[in-house]
């Protein structure tokens, strides 16, 4: 159990061979990471040294503490568009405040053992907002790329654009050309060198480039920014209180979240990569510690980071140790190498969050789903649209209950009650309608298909509701094709329960599943409908409805619903015959 609690169970096995593939893989990842973190924390409004603090912290005690042997977590492009609304709106003061407060709600998601329930949301919900998110990264470059000068940044996708149009007049021919070099050394890297990382190979190049060949010409980060420190801030703690927490819950709780969602979507990529298993309540307690601790040294969120993590695991990472290592490399290149990264175009950083962009908008799953033309689509596009113009909170608010309600709909489309009878010729139960109508006047038989829940009953209690003015001795619910039942639907169960009581009527249940029939238990409906009243079978359930038949109403009667009824209705055979004579003649066993 410490073991587990410690991690410890993640190095079973562990030998000097892993060691020496951990420190390779955490060496490439800790370099990949160091122009991400750089660049992400810049598009959140914020110092380039703050994504570096946060690569370094995050890095270590996510991994150290995480719930998975392979992820590298730190600054991520997801974060870009929430943490910037957050700053332009309460300033970076309070962003830390929300940082903080959505690592202790990481935490407690963790220990209240949720983390099950977030990693199954909803596929389209997830490709809209990062598709979303995306398409946000990549458009909010473009002001860089191009160099252009007097620019305001606002909160809004379309003013972001018009202000880009409004000032397009100013383009900077070196910053271009910079771009330009960087994009173009980035995708060479990336088709040629796949093993050397072509961001930093592309910053390196164009940072070089603008430094000998136009000096001055493009802004950079030490002109826009000031140097950056090569030492870790001195701990501080953010000024709370009960007015600032109640104003930055909606903020805390969208960063958590998406926190949530990121890190274990992350873990999984990992485990289908790797064929091991994650705990995803102990990846979630490990983010909650991180991001509590990181914004003490100003640091920005962080969460799982698929692309670095997918290096890590192809770079021979085999444990928590390279996600460490990697921490651990960025902090060696801040104390080394802080002093020249002052001289970095922002012209350089622009084409590497595109890529990042690119490659992060689920584009092919996007068009996947859209060609569907399904519910689904509906709320891709829906989730999408609003990640784009509104913000990523309404999104997946707004995505989270359009799935609920178009799922419950398909769920309701997809249970049926159909009245049944037996067939004669292939020995099982048809729909009556197909009978003509012959149905048994005194034993009504319906077939129950899909979930019965909140959603569904309604179908159900009408049609039994409305079976019970014809007057039948018996009513037989068929629920083997019932895998499960809420409150709901056994609620409606029992009020059809008490009605059948209050007319005389006896209800019969066959087939019923294990789940259905414990709740039915826990809540006393079981006893209550009678333990003789439950059947493997429907044949063994219409042999005892026959106990209850009157007779007399058989007389005569040209249903013929039951093999049976072709004694039963004949005046000439005497009605002594009975039960017995009865079974005699029987052939038809319904299953």
């Amino acid at each position: 159990m410490i073991r587990q609690f410690l991690g410890l169970d993640r190095f079973e096995g562990y030998s000097i061979g892993n060691f020496q593939k951990d420190l390779v893989a955490g060496l490439i990842v800790g370099i990949v990471a160091i122009p991400l973190a750089m660049a992400f924390a810049i598009n959140s409004g914020v110092k380039p040294e703050y994504g570096i603090y946060t690569a370094i912290i995050g890095g270590i005690l996510c991994s150290l503490l995480g719930g998975s042997k392979f992820s590298i977590s730190g600054p991520t492009g997801a974060f870009v568009p929430i943490l910037f609304g957050i700053t332009m709106m309460y300033g970076y003061e309070n962003l830390i405040i929300a940082g903080f407060m959505a690592g202790v709600m990481l935490l407690l998601m963790g220990l209240l053992r949720i983390g099950t329930i977030i990693k199954f949301f909803p596929k389209p919900v997830t490709i809209g907002f990062t598709t979303g998110i995306a398409v946000i990264i990549f458009s909010g470059q473009i002001t860089d790329f191009l160099g252009l000068s007097n620019v305001k940044k606002h909160e809004m996708f379309h003013e972001n654009m018009q202000e880009i149009f409004l000032h397009l007049n100013t383009i900077n021919g070196f910053s271009f050309l910079t771009a330009g070099i960087c994009l173009t050394v980035i995708i060479l890297a990336m088709k040629f060198l796949p093993k050397i990382p072509g961001a930093l190979l592309g910053l390196l190049v164009s940072t070089l480039v603008a430094t000998f060949l136009y000096p001055d010409q493009v802004a950079t980060i030490g002109s826009k920014f000031g140097g950056i420190p090569s030492t870790l801030p001195s701990l501080q703690m953010p000024q709370i209180d009960s007015g600032k927490i109640l104003e930055l819950i909606p903020a805390a709780f969208t960063i958590a979240m998406l926190g949530a969602i990121e890190s274990l979507l992350c873990a999984v990529v990992a485990d289908g990569m790797t064929g091991s298993k994650h705990n995803s309540n102990r990846e979630l307690i490990g983010q909650g510690i991180a991001n509590m601790i990181i914004p003490l040294f100003g640091g920005i969120a962080a969460t799982g980071a698929i692309a670095r993590t997918a290096t890590n695991i192809k770079n021979g990472g085999k444990s928590p140790l390279s996600g460490i290592i990697h921490g651990l490399v960025v902090l060696s290149v801040l104390v080394l190498l802080a002093p020249f990264a002052s001289l970095i175009p922002m012209a350089s950083m622009a084409p590497i969050l595109m890529v990042v962009a690119w490659n992060m908008s689920e584009r092919k799953e996007f068009a996947h789903i859209l060609k569907l033309k399904s519910y689904d689509s509906i709320v891709m596009v829906a989730t999408f649209l609003l990640t784009v113009f509104v913000d990523l909170t309404a999104a997946v608010e707004v995505g989270l209950v359009l799935a609920i309600i178009l799922f419950i709909k398909q769920m309701n489309a997809t249970h049926s009650v159909t009245k049944v009878l037996p067939d004669k010729q292939f020995n099982k139960v048809m729909p009556d309608h197909k009978a003509q109508g012959n149905g048994c006047p005194q034993t009504s038989i319906f077939t129950l298909e899909g979930p019965l829940f909140f959603a569904t009953t309604q179908a159900l209690e009408n049609s039994v509701s409305k079976e019970l003015l014809s007057g039948p001795k018996t009513v037989l619910l068929r629920m083997s094709k019932v895998p499960y039942l809420d409150i709901s639907g056994e609620a409606v169960l029992a009020s059809i329960v008490k009605q059948v009581h209050q007319k005389g009527v006896t209800l019969q249940i066959s087939g019923i599943r294990e789940q259905p029939k414990k709740l039915m238990v826990k809540t006393g409906l079981y006893e209550e409908i009678g333990e003789k009243r439950f059947f493997e079978h429907t044949g063994e359930a219409i042999d005892d409805s026959f106990s209850r038949l009157d007779l007399n109403k058989c007389k005569g009667c040209k249903h013929f619903a039951f093999q049976e009824c072709t004694v039963l209705s004949n005046p000439q055979k005497p009605i002594s015959l009975g039960m017995k004579g009865i079974e005699k003649e029987k052939e038809l066993v319904l299953t």
